[in-house]
């Protein structure tokens, strides 16, 4: 797995969105704004639901402009809160999707961290696809990239799991702890959603398509979750070599690196990724290291430094 994604960034590693989590929060937050005008009576209808929504069969009569629009799902602003909690509440979940974007993007390189929103975004059409195409033909598919948002917390917890947020603003606890209850929390979601769900649909007879239009949207919200926590899955195993330099790795680095100055004397030694095949000449800012783990004189940028998979000469 790591050896196909390492060929994917090589092909197309220069088409890679730098820092995507500014369009990433930028979609949210209009989102945000959608609800906030819809719910104060400034819009007159709600046009993400009419116009914007994932509704496979809209899409099967051509509106495909769904297939796109659906990532400006509104949340963050309720009308069962105030105006000023929800919008701290949008504040506080900008400011920590920044937090986590940008410190996935440093562990995992621009390629990798473009490739974990791609594809939860096809991940969530093609789970609207199989709720449409299933016996209950369910069309609208809610919920779909929030919890793709949220997943990002479950990646940075594997990355530093150490960090400490401040719980209520007051108490101190590491992201590892936090990262487990929201596991238990997401499980709860996808059971509740699909007991919820099923037992809406079951109430069609007495209660109509309201209770029916109800069902579908518990059980497309148990499908967004599973789709959230499965891509964060693929990608816990793409990098799952990733590992921080200890104190012992550094010194045998910098020896290396002396030793390789010192054969290399009165030569112009030029640094070479072995994977993406950036040098320094091209990219004079990029800090390149030789990894002690593999076997042979083989140099790496900073952003594969950590998820290559080492090179042995007899496996």
């Amino acid at each position: 797995m790591i050896q196909w994604l390492n060929k994917m960034e090589r092909k197309f590693g220069k088409y890679a969105i730098p820092d995507l989590t500014r369009y990433v929060v930028g979609a949210y937050c209009l989102g945000a704004l959608l609800e906030m005008l819809t719910n104060f009576g400034i819009i007159p209808f709600d046009i993400y639901y009419n116009w914007l929504c994932l509704d496979m069969s809209k899409v099967a009569h051509g509106q495909v402009w769904r297939l796109f629009t659906y990532l400006l799902e509104p949340y963050g602003f309720s009308g069962s809160t105030s105006f000023v909690l929800s919008v701290l509440f949008l504040v506080i979940q900008v400011n920590l999707f920044f937090l986590f974007g940008r410190s996935l993007e440093r562990a995992w390189g621009t390629f990798r961290f473009n490739m974990y929103f791609f594809s939860g975004y096809l991940l969530n059409i093609i789970a609207a696809l199989i709720l449409y195409l299933c016996p209950f033909h369910i069309a609208i598919y809610d919920s779909g990239f929030q919890y793709v948002y949220w997943a990002m917390f479950f990646a940075f917890a594997l990355i530093q799991p150490d960090t400490e947020l401040l719980l209520y603003f007051v108490l101190p606890i590491k992201v590892k702890w936090l990262a487990l209850l929201d596991a238990i929390y997401m499980c709860y979601l996808i059971v509740g959603n699909f007991v919820a769900g099923f037992r809406m649909m079951g109430m069609t007879a007495v209660y109509g398509a309201q209770a029916q239009a109800y069902g579908w949207m518990h059980i497309s919200q148990a499908f967004a979750v599973i789709v959230a926590m499965g891509n964060f899955l693929l990608f816990f195993f793409m990098t799952r070599d990733y590992k921080r330099m200890s104190y012992g790795e550094q010194r045998r680095r910098r020896g290396f690196k002396k030793k390789m100055k010192a054969a290399g004397a009165g030569q112009r030694i030029v640094h070479r990724c072995a994977i993406c095949g950036r040098t320094q000449e091209e990219f004079p800012d990029l800090e390149f290291r030789y990894c002690s783990k593999c076997e042979g004189n083989y140099e790496y940028c900073a952003d594969h430094l950590f998820t290559h998979q080492h090179v042995k000469k007899y496996m």
